[in-house]
């Protein structure tokens, strides 16, 4: 990408060469596409902390405050769409920074985005921590009638007070719910991402049951735990962030994940309870049976082994 001359305080455009990109791993789907670089929602536990790394003339820890958005995404979306090579794969929106951020209620790309794949019929999920996803409800149900469309939001608590404190810039999980009920009435398929499960915090099983309740409530298809994960810089970050807000869970915590085989053997019990959870609500862990299911009645080939290996989670 290249730095337009356009900067309006830490808001910065520039210009992509590519708009969705191929991923490695193992996940339901090969492509991802993000509207932006950094995110204002400011979660504690961000994985995505060490992308702002491959900018030009970053400082560092700027990912929540200096925010870049690819204003010529729709333009380069369409160019690969309508190659002959494209295989009309899953596009995943937002597996690396929210495409709803605060700042796309002034931009409105996504919705130029939900256009071009409305054109060209083009499955996809969308994932997000803001209700800001409502605004474009008419476009996502007109691509959910015509292709595989699943809606995911990320909910790790149902604490508002908590929530507010981990996730300062993002919904709240009671309007993320409600969210979610809302698009449960298009043909797209809903879900709830608990990721991360924070420990000590948020896995106490009041919070779990709370979680698969609000899933229950808004006709969730699914909802797909996983546990904190500490890598590059999001380890520094969210210790500062323990240090700062709860100190007494310093020690413990940092035990887990210093301690050989210490995190291992303290989430073996907490998946189980999980489990025991998730058979009480008869709430899935994971989608791969009903997009399997919705990708062939739409006319994607699902059951191809190459397709497969995107239907499953890690």
């Amino acid at each position: 990408m290249t730095q337009k001359a356009h900067i309006h305080e830490q808001h910065i455009t520039v210009r992509c060469k590519t708009a969705a990109n191929r991923v490695k791993g193992r996940f339901p789907y090969k492509w991802d596409l993000n509207i932006y670089r950094g995110c204002e929602h400011g979660c504690r536990y961000c994985f995505a902390l060490y992308t702002h790394k491959y900018m030009e003339n970053q400082r560092a820890g700027c990912f929540f405050s200096t925010i870049y958005k690819k204003d010529n995404i729709a333009e380069q979306l369409e160019r690969q769409l309508a190659s002959p090579a494209w295989k009309g794969e899953v596009i995943n929106l937002g597996g690396v920074t929210d495409n709803y951020q605060p700042w796309e209620e002034e931009n409105g790309l996504m919705k130029e985005v939900l256009e071009v794949l409305i054109k060209y019929r083009n499955p996809c999920i969308i994932s997000t921590k803001s209700d800001l996803i409502l605004r474009d409800y008419e476009l996502i149900d007109r691509l959910s009638r015509l292709t595989y469309v699943n809606i995911a939001s990320t909910i790790t608590c149902v604490d508002e007070k908590l929530a507010a404190e981990l996730e300062p810039g993002a919904a709240s999980p009671g309007r993320r719910v409600a969210m979610l009920k809302e698009f449960a009435k298009t043909n797209a398929s809903t879900g709830v991402h608990s990721m991360p499960l924070i420990p000590y915090l948020t896995d106490d099983v009041d919070n779990l049951e709370g979680l698969y309740q609000g899933a229950v409530s808004c006709d969730a298809r699914y909802l797909l735990p996983g546990y904190l994960n500490l890598k590059g810089p999001t380890r520094n970050a969210f210790f500062d962030y323990l240090f700062k807000c709860r100190p007494h869970l310093l020690e413990q915590i940092n035990r887990l994940f210093t301690v050989k085989n210490a995190y291992k053997e303290y989430r073996i019990p907490k998946y189980q309870k999980i489990r025991q959870i998730a058979e009480k609500y008869k709430m899935p862990s994971n989608y791969m049976k009903e997009v399997r299911s919705r990708m062939t009645v739409a006319g994607y080939n699902a059951d191809a082994a190459e397709e497969g290996e995107q239907l499953k989670f890690l």
